[in-house]
């Protein structure tokens, strides 16, 4: 899966790629021929005692150090801007798929695991690559390099490498095979922690209301300790790797030093080519080390990769068409035996559902809590799509429409209105950015919200925190209204909208609304009476199936389920009036 997805994550930047290969085989070459310059200094200058030979094999020696030292340092730039940009790239893919993904696809994955993995994995597989080019590119040639000249340079002292090579693979190999089940552990782990640290903050106000902090704290530090003892156990394993590399190498040298130290004195080696022996065997060892760095972030590396592809295999439920249509003239909704499941869940929420709501008419839907009003509502502008029947806009299936055509012709204002950080102006273009001031006021004084705007210093410059957490319930369900209205949207769908407002103030809404929008398609979801009474047509759900259907009256008389609900909430004379 790492290789897969690096391979078409690099392909763009094959000329850097070729750039750092090239720089790290000039480098590498340098590297490899020094020793063996230094063995000619000894055995062909220092000994013999000739100076001028001592000069000028030093001061090739010098030049291909500095050589080295510019190849290495420009082979690290271009690493890490290539690196860099495959961060980049990996980055915007993973969130401009996220964007496609449906209510389902984001509630199988997890927000918070869809934040680590556009994060914390692509980091991963950056480090990683920035570790291949400056270090990994480089083990391979320096070791192959180092031990065809220390074959040059004696093949007797080379058997030793029968011995090292072989329990050195296989020590980092086994160290390398339990990495990666802690790794894929690990990443859970931190998929963890970001969960329970982004419920607490987005809760903040619960958890303090309720003087939880104590049992908040708690729960972080499960979380927190868990991935402790998982990183501790990981790092117990990579913590072995030096240790091993080093007791070997050792044991090298020592070897080396024994066994040539009786030839030199035998006169059957020479001082040059022993010292040039063992700095190439440091050589090698020191390549098996570039790589074992490689090795230690490979598995975890790996297993970010998996994640992240499995990310990008996930096609959205919600396909836009091959070929969108228009909508028709009207700006009526159609929603014909609609049948709705969500994943994993044992019953349908909505079955057989069918409901029509028409242009200058305002449709309500009611029912009891998990009746399954708002999943039908977010049928319509196609946060999911229905399992079964279809959901019609304009006389257009909203399957073979196309997404902005969609958006332009619905407009929603969900249960939970979310503002953005920025501006009042801002989050009200968030749908238009091109409106003006003036519709901007206007949409303002329709959705009731002109006169506390008006009172701010700023007006519509007036700062918005995240989330609209610096505005009471009412403004920032008002302020979702107004976005909602400066789109000027064929049909407006409301959820449960007007539930933060006073009486007054939602009478004065719905009057304004009905007045500005004549000819808009409104339906409205609401758990009041007073806010549905008046709708030219009430819906009735009742686990998922519509139980009645008509005017206020008609429903009082004819639908037991709609009775109940007045009833809990008005008196028989209150509900006749």
């Amino acid at each position: 899966m790492l290789i897969r997805l690096l391979t078409l994550y690099l392909r763009p930047y094959a000329r850097s790629i070729t750039a750092v290969l090239a720089l790290q085989l000039v480098q590498i070459s340098a590297t490899l021929y020094l020793p063996t310059l230094n063995a000619d200094v000894i055995n062909n200058g220092v000994l013999p005692g000739d100076t001028g030979h001592v000069l000028r094999t030093g001061g090739v020696m010098l030049v291909l150090t500095l050589v080295q030292m510019v190849c290495a340092g420009t082979a690290v730039y271009f690493s890490a801007r290539t690196a860099m940009a495959l961060g980049r790239d990996l980055r915007a893919d993973v969130f401009s798929h996220v964007q496609t993904f449906s209510v389902r696809e984001v509630g199988r994955f997890g927000a918070a695991s869809l934040i680590t993995r556009t994060t914390n994995d692509v980091s991963q597989i950056q480090t990683l690559v920035v570790m291949v080019f400056t270090l990994m590119v480089a083990a391979p040639i320096m070791g192959v390099g180092s031990v065809l000249l220390a074959l040059r340079q004696d093949v007797s002292m080379s058997l030793l490498l029968l011995i090292v090579l072989p329990v050195l693979v296989t020590a980092v190999t086994l160290i390398v095979s339990r990495m990666g089940p802690l790794s894929a552990s690990l990443q859970q782990r931190v998929d963890r922690i970001n969960k329970v640290m982004r419920e607490q903050l987005t809760g903040l106000r619960v958890v303090r209301a309720f003087v939880r902090d104590e049992h908040e704290q708690s729960r972080f530090a499960a979380a927190n300790n868990d991935t402790l003892a998982v990183s501790l156990r990981l790092g117990r394993i990579q913590a072995l790797m030096m240790p091993t590399v080093t007791i070997v190498m050792e044991f090298s040298s020592i070897a080396v030093l024994w066994f040539g130290g009786h030839r030199v004195d035998d006169g059957t080696l020479q001082p040059g080519t022993l010292i040039a022996f063992l700095q190439y065997l440091t050589q090698i060892l020191q390549a098996v080390m570039l790589a074992m760095l490689a090795f230690i972030l490979s598995p975890r590396a790996r297993v970010c990769a998996g994640r992240i592809q499995e990310v990008l295999d996930t096609p959205s439920s919600v396909v836009p068409p091959a070929v969108a249509a228009p909508p028709g003239p009207s700006g009526g909704l159609e929603i014909r035996y609609v049948a709705f499941r969500y994943p994993g869940a044992q019953e349908p929420v909505l079955h057989d559902v069918s409901l029509t709501a028409r242009p200058g008419r305002t449709t309500a839907i009611v029912g009891s809590t998990g009746s399954g009003k708002t999943t039908l509502l977010q049928l319509v502008p196609r946060l999911f799509d229905a399992d079964e029947g279809c959901v019609r806009v304009a006389g257009t299936d909203v399957r073979d429409m196309d997404r902005r055509t969609l958006a332009a012709t619905v407009g929603l204002v969900t249960q939970r209105p979310y503002l953005f950080s920025g501006t009042i102006a801002s989050n009200l273009r968030y749908g238009n950015p091109e409106a003006s001031d003036e519709e901007l006021w206007r949409a303002l004084e329709v959705a009731q919200a002109r006169d506390f705007v008006t009172s701010l210093p700023e007006g519509l410059q007036a700062p918005v925190a995240q989330g609209g957490s610096n505005v009471s319930g009412g403004q920032r369900q008002r302020l979702a209204i107004a976005r909602v209205l400066v789109t000027r949207p064929a049909i407006c769908l409301f959820d449960d909208s007007y539930s933060a407002l006073d009486a007054a103030t939602e009478a004065r809404l719905r009057r304004a609304l009905a007045e500005e929008r004549a000819d808009t398609t409104i339906v409205v979801v609401a758990q009041r009476v007073s806010s549905v009474r008046d709708a030219d047509r009430i819906v009735v759900l009742d686990e998922g199936r519509v139980v009645g259907s008509g005017t206020h009256d008609e429903l009082m008389d004819d639908s037991e389920t709609y009775r109940e609900i007045v009833l809990s909430q008005l008196t028989e004379e209150e509900a006749a009036a």
